[in-house]
């Protein structure tokens, strides 16, 4: 299972690493979400994926018997997501406004901030 999602993981900074690269701003969101995810992703590998077995102690035990699912990296992950949408929601909007006023989504042509009347 890890073996999959370190390939998924992979493919997902590439594709947003590559989506960052281009000119036009909208891929540029596109690869920050998929940067996001991938991160996410890559926060839940390293918590040790364990179907299953909740992090819960038995009524007759006192410690907590392995293996179990680690709940801090599910906790952080749940908080990136809500991060991140709002991020991306700002990032939607200050895009669509600097279409708006410049007229274009190349990063190139964006460049030049003076608008002639």
């Amino acid at each position: 299972m890890e073996i999959l999602l370190a390939f998924v993981i992979g493919g997902l900074y590439a594709a947003g690493l590559y989506m960052l690269m281009r000119r036009s701003i909208v891929k540029l969101i596109i690869g920050l979400a998929l940067l996001s995810q991938a991160a996410n992703l890559l926060v839940f590998t390293l918590g040790r994926v364990v179907r299953g077995r909740p992090p819960l102690i038995p009524a007759d035990a006192d410690i907590l018997i392995g293996p179990f699912a680690d709940p801090v990296p599910q906790a952080l992950i749940l908080t990136a997501i809500v991060i991140g949408f709002g991020v991306h929601a700002f990032t939607i909007v200050l895009v669509k406004r600097a279409y708006q006023t410049v007229g274009t989504d190349d990063l190139d042509d964006m460049r030049n901030t003076d608008l002639n009347p």
